[in-house]
């Protein structure tokens, strides 16, 4: 079960103040920052042994193209005008469907994700030979499969016909980009769609009966204020997404040159974004949401809110999800698999990407294998994230172990994360508190073997 509820989460300047540091989000572990250069021929051989295995899988394609430039985007993305570098790409993800099927053709798919770049980049007939050649390589059938099917819409690319083809092929979730909707705000950041160009969009999607829609917004963009981002989530309230994704914008323009074309006088300083944040969570608290950690909210009657409070809320490279624990298939450039116990990652530019299928090979540039300890620092860090609690004897016994010494260090840390009010802890026994809900992330740094304060500099404030 979980220690999580809806409980309203607590704010403690102080306290925000001094565990505000860089770090992983964990949609994995270990991090992308461990993963090195393996062959396809090691990815091929790990992929077979996985053959005879008849269990879900969870698949994720990636359509790197957009049409326009986002300034903040830190994705992998590849600026075309032409829809025509659509229909090369997807000619070149049909081999790598074709090389995966052979190890994974049988297994059922019940969650699948478009993201990108934006799929929608994509013309509705691109994405239906899409959705077709899906059909024939692996065992995708939502009639017969319920699970989570959901894409990532970019508004100003997403027409009234794309929605209806997605219903008609069994999406029951849509994430609309939408980041802010101030207009000084938008032309900063190259990304102009008003309310206007959204809400016909949300109007068709609860016509079409989509289970889910979700928003994702983003604070610490340039000309940010309280006041104004307050506007923002008044429009974003009148629309009632189901869930909501407010991400914390991390300026890094020596690692993303699009963000060079912001100016870092724009952007809000650390007092005035840290209170659009505290703005932002009461007032959606307020509009009925509930936290369920690390940047999501979600509707009370949303199936994400019963499964943080029946322990069985997961987490994976999208975020949080409903779906049991299953092996990730990746397709299209810079994919990251997990497949029982390893990473395996496509390369990240078009041409060496297309230049391996073009060989006949797996698409494959970098990985890694989990140890043992991975394992277990894997499981204890998914716990906490998404059910709040762990009792650490229990794992040590599983993996053999004895807690009072080989936690010694992590216990350390954990005494002085109790003092401060946001973990509980009773022998081996670990509980988030409220308080320790927002501050998820430095607790689960405790626990990470290969984080120290020089590779911390590549990651994101908490906040």
């Amino acid at each position: 079960m979980s220690a999580f509820n809806a409980q309203s989460i607590q704010w403690d300047a102080d306290l925000i103040e001094k565990y505000n540091v860089q770090g992983p989000r964990y949609t994995s572990y270990p991090t992308a920052a461990q993963f090195h250069d393996i062959s396809a021929a090691v990815a091929s051989e790990h992929y077979h042994r996985q053959a005879a295995s008849e269990a879900p899988l969870s698949l994720y394609v990636h359509i790197p193209f957009c049409r326009h430039l986002c300034y903040y985007c830190g994705c992998n993305k590849v600026a075309a005008k032409s829809r025509s570098r659509g229909d090369e790409y997807l000619a070149w993800l049909e081999r790598e469907m074709a090389l995966m099927s052979h190890n994974f053709g049988q297994r059922p798919i019940t969650q699948l994700h478009l993201g990108g770049g934006t799929p929608t980049f994509l013309t509705v007939d691109q994405m239906r030979q899409l959705l077709d050649r899906l059909s024939i390589y692996f065992d995708w059938n939502p009639a017969h499969f319920p699970g989570e099917y959901s894409i990532e819409l970019d508004p100003r690319e997403t027409s009234a016909d794309m929605l209806e083809l997605l219903h008609q092929r069994g999406f029951n979730r849509l994430s609309f980009g939408i980041q802010d909707f101030n207009h000084q705000t938008q032309v900063a950041i190259h990304r102009i769609q008003p309310k206007s160009v959204v809400e016909p969009l949300v109007q068709q999607a609860r016509h079409l009966a989509f289970e889910s829609i979700s928003f994702d917004l983003i604070y610490g963009l340039p000309y940010q204020t309280v006041n104004r981002f307050d506007a923002t989530l008044d429009e974003v309230l009148e629309l009632a997404p189901d869930r909501i994704s407010l991400y914390n914008y991390a300026h890094l323009p020596d690692r993303f040159v699009a963000q060079r074309r912001i100016s870092s006088d724009s952007l809000p300083a650390a007092d005035e974004k840290l209170r659009i944040l505290q703005h932002c969570i009461i007032t959606l608290q307020k509009a009925g949401y509930v936290y369920i950690g690390m940047d999501h909210f979600a509707k009370r009657d949303d199936r994400l809110v019963s499964a943080l409070a029946d322990g069985s809320l997961q987490r994976n490279f999208q975020g949080y999800s409903t779906q049991a624990e299953t092996d990730m298939l990746a397709l299209g450039v810079s994919g990251i698999s997990q497949v029982q116990g390893a990473f395996i990652q496509n390369h990240s530019q078009l041409d060496p990407f297309y230049a391996a299928l073009k060989q006949g090979t797996l698409p494959v540039q970098r990985g890694y294998f989990l140890t043992r300890d991975d394992q277990m620092r894997r499981d204890i860090i998914n716990q906490l994230a998404c059910q709040g609690q762990i009792d650490l004897g229990a794992v040590a016994k599983r993996f053999g172990l004895d807690a009072n010494q080989d936690f010694k260090r992590e216990w350390q840390q954990l005494l002085e994360l109790e003092q401060d009010g946001l973990v509980r802890l009773k022998q081996h026994h670990i509980t988030v508190t409220a308080l320790g809900r927002l501050l998820l992330r430095p607790i689960l740094m405790v626990f990470d073997a290969y984080l120290s304060t020089d590779n911390r500099q590549r990651y994101s404030r908490v906040m």
